[in-house]
């Protein structure tokens, strides 16, 4: 086992799996879940470990760590991660070695300041130290955490507020100590920069391989005949995210539409979109749950890449009178893709597994589907 903590933490649970083993075993899952013929099933994957580009760290009694397995009120202290990015380790061993007994928040008296350190590794990096609104104590952390933003590698040190009664790692009360709040990432060429407090893929070599195939997926539509066709349809971006589909694909399309309901997300959207020089695209903050308030053109190209809820019962609706002839659908938990898949009733051309989070169960997919 390369994990020490492995059988007690609750992160990884199958490093006791050769890793093709866990490949093999996930492919199955697949399989069984969207009905779609082993063979024809691509596979990506790349390192089994130091992949992950944010932690989520909690603060205890001995420094930092991670929920016990079974029982997530207690915490497992943590020198390394193994599934982290090499620089999230180095980050957290600074945070450690400064934040001697810290002021720690217990989640059953509701007290202390310390909650987490949330550590993201991009381009730059960033560490958000998550803090309880509600001490008493929380001027002289941000005291400590300013003079610890001198000595770190870290790029990007961000305080952030939650209340004692949540328990939560990002929130729209923060304030930035040292560096900036947004990150960068570079996909297909092109720069994405989000929030700290947002969404991103937490795996970026996966995430690279991700934006490859649906490229290549709308390209293979792409004989000189079918490209102009493509041309004239719009591309429509659901659960966008900060717009890196649609803004990596637009070139094929007459026009794109980008939906997303988290404003941290669009309004990074909209600055990439900007930084990108994408003249055809335009980003939209709407649940798509609403999608019939947009005024959609017809001739549709759809990509959507919703979160493990699936798709909206009325976006799945608002899709069929729609009537896309083709759809890419990106999916994080597959037993809700094929109960979706089965209300949507396309046809599956193209499948892929992207192994995303190696030493768990979880599994990223691709479907591209066609009426």
């Amino acid at each position: 086992m390369v994990c020490p903590y492995f059988g007690k933490c609750g992160g990884c649970t199958s490093q006791d799996v050769l890793y093709e083993h866990q490949l093999d075993n996930k492919l199955n899952q697949l399989v069984r879940n969207i009905g779609y013929p082993k063979d024809k099933i691509t596979v990506f994957s790349d390192k089994p470990f130091n992949y992950r580009n944010r932690m989520d760290f909690i603060f205890n009694y001995k420094g930092l760590g991670l929920r016990q397995r079974g029982n997530w009120q207690s915490i497992i202290d943590v020198e390394e991660c193994p599934i982290a990015d090499e620089k999230i380790n180095i980050l957290l061993k600074e945070i450690r070695n400064y934040f001697k007994n810290p002021d720690f928040f217990d989640i059953h008296k509701h007290s202390g300041t310390f909650r987490y350190a949330v550590i993201r590794h991009a381009e730059q990096s960033s560490i958000s130290f998550v803090l309880n609104a509600d001490s008493m104590k929380i001027g002289d952390a941000i005291d400590k955490i300013k003079d610890f933003s001198k000595i770190t590698t870290a790029d990007n040190i961000i305080v952030t507020y939650v209340h004692k009664h949540t328990d939560i790692s990002i929130s729209e009360d923060f304030f930035t100590v040292k560096g900036s709040d947004q990150l960068s990432n570079t996909l297909l060429k092109n720069t994405f920069d989000y929030s700290v407090q947002g969404f991103f893929q937490n795996n970026t070599a996966m995430a690279d391989k991700m934006h490859e195939y649906v490229n290549s997926l709308i390209r293979k539509h792409t004989s000189e005949n079918a490209q102009e066709q493509l041309k004239g349809l719009t591309l429509l971006d659901l659960y966008a995210g900060v717009g890196t589909f649609g803004i990596n694909n637009s070139l094929l399309f007459k026009n794109v539409i980008i939906v997303e309901s988290d404003k941290h997300c669009i309004d990074s959207a909209k600055e990439n979109i900007k930084k990108n020089k994408i003249t055809n695209a335009e980003a939209i903050l709407l649940d798509a749950m609403n999608l019939k308030k947009l005024n959609i053109p017809e001739g549709l190209f759809v990509i959507t890449d919703p979160p493990r809820s699936g798709m909206h019962p009325r976006t799945i609706e608002e899709l069929k009178k729609k009537k896309p002839k083709h759809m890419i659908y990106i999916s994080c938990n597959i037993e809700q893709l094929g109960r979706d898949l089965k209300k949507l009733n396309y046809k599956i051309t193209n499948a892929a597994m992207f192994d995303l989070f190696p030493q768990t169960p979880h599994i990223e997919a691709i479907v591209e589907l066609e009426s």
